[in-house]
């Protein structure tokens, strides 16, 4: 049987597969490592024309939004209302009135020295991110506004920052993105907190479906 000869370019392609191999790894790890800080995407502060909230938290959100407004960020805050769930539906259509979110921020914001007229809270609208940037920019247009903060989660940011800003193309509104202090996250070592990993687990596949198209 004739001896076996390695095949012409074998050791070539073995030669640069190994390094390659490890580069991809070590992006990967490098891409892993930083993925809180690529979703916790904050803009600089800058003063504007209104502080949006997003709905989804009770408090924690809506407390930075104060802490903004006292600190001369913004004039006024817009507080989204959060879609009823089942159980509410059926006490409303019952006629049992109860406190929903806004109405107890309100409140809180109220004690806090926050003047009425500050607090603006539109109509009901379906509480995803693409409504809520719809309902900003239409608000925006209506009043002027040239610049406005918009609140959410610290993983949030990325996600929805793009949906604000697609949704403002072409209007000359400008769009700060800031995340809550008050969710305790630590991004930047996101991989060593449960309550971080909680968080961006969930939000990597929707960030994922909204640059593929499939929603936001």
């Amino acid at each position: 049987m004739p001896p076996r000869h390695p095949r012409p370019g074998g050791t070539l392609r073995r030669t640069f597969l190994l390094p390659a191999c490890v580069v991809v790894l070590t992006i990967g790890a490098y891409g892993l490592l930083e993925l809180g800080s690529i979703l916790a995407r904050e803009d600089p502060l800058q003063k504007a024309d209104a502080i949006l909230v997003l709905s989804g938290t009770p408090m924690r959100r809506p407390l930075e939004a104060a802490d903004l407004y006292l600190g001369g960020y913004g004039p006024r805050i817009i507080l989204s209302r959060q879609t009823l769930d089942g159980g509410e539906q059926a006490l409303a259509g019952r006629g049992i009135p109860f406190a929903e979110d806004v109405e107890r921020t309100r409140d809180v914001f109220l004690r806090l020295g926050i003047p009425a007229e500050a607090i603006v809270i539109p109509p009901r609208i379906h509480d995803n991110t693409a409504a809520e940037a719809v309902t900003l920019r239409e608000l925006s247009q209506k009043n002027g506004w040239r610049r406005v903060i918009v609140v959410s989660s610290m993983y949030h940011l990325r996600r929805a920052g793009f949906a604000f800003r697609r949704e403002m193309r072409g209007t000359g509104i400008d769009v700060v993105m800031r995340g809550t202090r008050y969710d305790g996250m630590e991004p930047e070592r996101w991989w060593r907190h449960r309550r971080d990993v909680r968080e961006i687990t969930p939000e990597v596949p929707k960030l994922i479906a909204y640059l593929l198209g499939l929603g936001a």
